[in-house]
Order: structure tokens, then C-alpha cells, then sequence
């Protein structure tokens, strides 16, 4: 380990255990910039050599690879930046090797050779559409490539513009969403881009981006990266994920959030990002979606290994980790679909808040905790008649799986008082209203029923 003159010391609390130690260098003599890290349980970095653990006060020592330097030590300590790190009582670190800080230039590289080609993806060396990345983005959410590819052309068909979204009427857009989930979104999108056209254009930075309805701190930095060129790091599942393996950080998910946005957010500073933070942005993208995937990441190609913590400790598959998932409440409920001689289908809209609302449903009960019994179900069918229990749709939510036993009947004609409960639809045309999926399994499984 160096010593003399160029050795700086940083005192650490010594209370208790929590997250990830990490310095950084920030004076002007060190170039390229060296991170340093260790975690708290880190064994494996003991055995090799990397971490001795002392036993007086609490401290980080952090030492320049240069005599004579005269720079400064940035430390971002624990869960956020400037924020103390705090210890086991009498328990030190002290770092005796460093992990050499990415090279963004080395990403690129890779980049410019395995990019994907996607629909909303400009080609190299053009400028992005501001509509199509933050459509995707949008779509995005919650939801795979491969499984936004058709609703994503399909949406372009029919709103090729910002401007003909805007000016759409809203139920048509719930309805070329149906499908995709979390129905907020759709909501939000179109709210945005009539907001975005009576701005006239999409704002080019991140807080104005970020004033928008629907869109959050990811994807203001996405879409400001990627179509404005703005030098920001939009952290996603797939940059926590390669930023948890640089760093080797063990505090599980989501309590390591705010750790992982700040380290990841030192990823772009050397030049070659700075001059390309599109391609950079989407190259971390396409990392963490090929090599540096979820399960069995292809470290041995990655331009990044070298720098790895996490590969070179041997516990890169096993990060980032996740908190024990909290088992979901389920929640009963039952839909009516009834249909005339004109085979009509009887539906309502949802309110306007909650959720799926303002989406397109079969009457039915509540969503609640208790099972509804046959008598308390049919008490709320929307009319009398001949009901058959047709059987249960299953459909998990967020936060709660829903089971709908569903029911079905015909009748001659709707009389005025229930045809007013709601509105009346083809059979055939259902599929184009703004049906959520639960509400489609449900008519599916009635119809198959009559």
C-alpha cells in the first residue's frame, strides 16, 4: 500500500452496519479517475488480498497512486452522496487496491458494434425523434421490448405525430393501449402530448421534461439523453443492475436505489461520454439487455470486465440482490355478461379515478378481500335472468392477484332502465373498445359459455 505525503485520511462513524463503502478520487492529478469499494460483508475481498479490516476507529483510509499529488478525495459513503457511512463499533476499512473506473470509450466501441436495431432507435449518426423516443420510453414501463415491438407500431399507425395524439379523443387511446397494462400511462400520454403541443415541443432538459404529466426522473433523463444529447445517466433496471456489478454493492433492492443512482450517475463523466451521451445512455441500455443480463451475464465479453468488482469478487450472477418479495394479497370479485337477440353486450365505463379508470368493463361486484358468495354475487347482477357460472379469470396486478368468477346469461332485449346502467355494444366490436385484459378474459370465457 503507498504512503507519504500524498496520503489522505477519512474518518467514519462507528455505530452500525448499513451498505456499501465507496471513494473516489477527484483531484487533478489522478487521471484517469480511480474508484475504490468495498463492502461490509465483503469475504471474498478479504480472502483476496483487497480489504484489511482494523480494529481502532472507524475509518477509510484512501491513498493516491501518485507522491506529490495534491488533489482532494470525494467520498460517497452509504446510501447517498456526502452521506456518512456507518459502521460496527471498532470496525475500519482500509483499501488496498483499486477498481479501475469504466471506460466509457471501451462501451462505445462496443456499442457501435452490437447495438440493437430497435423501431424507435434512430440509426447512427442521426438525430433521434423526441415523439418516438418518449413513446417507447412510456411503453416501456413495466413492460418488455419484445412485448411493446406491435403495440408500438400499431399506436404510430394511428398517432403518427405528437399532434394527432393530442388531438385524439381520449377513449380512442385508451383503446389502442388495451392490452399493454398499467392504463395510468395511457391517461398520462395523453394529457402530455397536449401539453407538450401547447408548449410547442418538447422541452430539451430534464427539469422541464420533468414537469410533464406521466413522466418521472427516468424517463426525463431517457428522453433528454437520447433525443436532447443532455450528459445525464437515466438509471433503469438495467444500469442498477451494471452499476450494482461495477461496485460490487450487496445491500439488496430497493433499499440500495439511491446508492446505485448516485454511483451510477459518475459513469459519464470522462470525454467520450460527454461528446456522445445518446449513444452512451442507450449503450448501457443494450448492456444490461445482452451481456450483463439478469441471470447468467456474459462477463467474459463484456468491455467492462476488467472493472468489474462484482466479477472479479465471483458474485456478479448473484447481484444485484433483491429483497424477499412480500407474498400478494388477492382479491375476489365477479363480472355479468349478458347479451340481447341483437347480440348486444351490456358494458359500463369505470370511474375516473382508481384503478384502470375511465376503462371499459362488464358490470359486476366490488374487488374485495372476502370471496363472494353465488347469492351475494347475483344480488348485483345488472338485471334478471337466467345466470350460469361460467368459471374464474385470474389476473395479477401490481399489488394484488384478482380472481372474477364470471357470469353469463341471454336475454330478449334490454329494458331502458338497464340499458342506461351502461352501454350497449356489438359482440364483435368489443375487442376495439378500451377493455383491459381482466375485462377480455372475462368476456371470452362468457361468451364461450353461451
Amino acid at each position: 500500500m503507498a504512503t507519504g505525503p500524498a496520503q489522505a485520511m477519512l474518518s467514519v462513524p462507528a455505530e452500525s452496519l448499513r451498505g456499501v463503502v465507496t471513494a473516489a478520487w477527484a483531484g487533478p492529478t489522478i487521471s484517469p479517475q480511480s474508484v475504490k469499494s468495498c463492502t461490509p460483508a465483503g469475504e471474498r475481498f478479504l480472502k483476496a488480498g483487497a480489504v484489511t479490516l482494523g480494529r481502532r476507529a472507524a475509518r477509510l483510509r484512501a491513498v493516491m497512486a501518485r507522491r506529490g499529488g495534491s488533489g482532494g478525495v470525494s467520498a460517497f459513503l452509504g446510501v447517498a452522496v456526502l452521506r456518512p457511512v456507518v459502521l460496527p463499533g471498532g470496525l475500519s476499512f482500509v483499501i488496498t487496491h483499486s477498481v479501475k473506473k469504466p471506460s466509457a470509450q471501451s462501451l462505445l466501441d462496443w456499442y457501435d458494434r452490437h447495438r440493437r436495431t430497435l423501431p424507435w432507435r434512430a440509426e447512427a449518426g442521426q438525430h433521434a425523434d423526441p415523439y418516438a423516443v418518449w413513446l417507447s420510453e412510456i411503453m416501456l414501463q413495466q413492460t418488455t421490448v419484445k412485448a411493446v415491438g406491435p403495440y408500438y407500431h400499431r399506436f404510430l399507425e394511428k398517432f403518427p405525430t405528437v399532434q394527432a395524439l393530442a388531438a385524439a379523443d381520449r377513449d380512442e387511446v385508451l383503446s389502442a393501449w388495451a392490452g399493454l397494462g398499467y392504463y395510468s400511462r395511457a391517461r398520462n400520454l395523453h394529457a402530455c402530448a397536449q401539453q407538450v403541443v401547447a408548449l410547442g415541443g418538447f422541452p430539451k432538459d430534464v427539469a422541464g421534461l420533468r414537469a410533464l404529466p406521466g413522466v418521472g426522473a427516468y424517463t426525463a433523463a431517457a428522453v433528454a439523453a437520447i433525443a436532447f444529447g443532455v450528459p445525464v445517466v437515466p438509471v433503469d433496471g438495467n444500469v442498477e443492475r451494471i452499476t450494482a456489478r461495477l461496485f460490487a454493492v450487496e445491500e439488496p433492492l430497493p433499499a440500495a436505489r439511491k446508492t446505485l443512482a448516485a454511483l451510477a450517475e459518475g459513469l459519464n463523466t470522462d470525454k467520450a461520454a460527454q461528446a456522445r451521451p445518446s449513444d452512451f445512455a442507450q449503450a448501457l441500455f443494450d448492456l444490461g439487455a445482452s451481456l450483463c443480463s439478469p441471470r447468467s451475464p456474459a462477463c467474459g465479453l463484456c468491455p467492462w470486465r476488467e472493472s468489474c468488482a462484482a466479477q472479479k469478487a465471483g458474485i456478479a450472477a448473484t447481484l444485484p440482490r433483491k429483497a424477499p418479495k412480500v407474498a400478494r394479497p388477492v382479491r375476489y370479485g365477479a363480472h355479468f355478461l349478458v347479451m340481447d337477440a341483437a347480440e348486444q353486450i351490456l358494458l359500463r365505463k369505470r370511474p375516473e379515478t382508481g384503478l384502470l379508470a375511465a376503462m371499459t368493463e362488464l358490470p359486476g361486484t366490488d374487488w374485495r378481500s372476502e370471496r363472494w358468495s353465488e347469492a351475494g354475487a347475483l344480488a348485483q347482477a345488472p338485471c334478471t335472468a337466467s345466470w350460469q357460472a361460467c368459471g374464474v379469470v385470474r389476473h395479477v396486478f401490481t399489488h394484488f392477484t384478482l380472481e372474477v368468477t364470471v357470469y353469463a346469461a341471454r336475454v330478449q332485449h334490454f329494458s331502458n332502465h338497464v340499458a342506461q346502467t351502461g352501454f350497449l355494444a356489438p359482440a364483435e366490436r368489443v375487442a376495439g373498445l378500451s377493455l383491459p385484459s381482466v375485462m377480455l378474459k372475462c368476456i371470452k370465457l362468457g361468451l364461450k359459455a353461451l
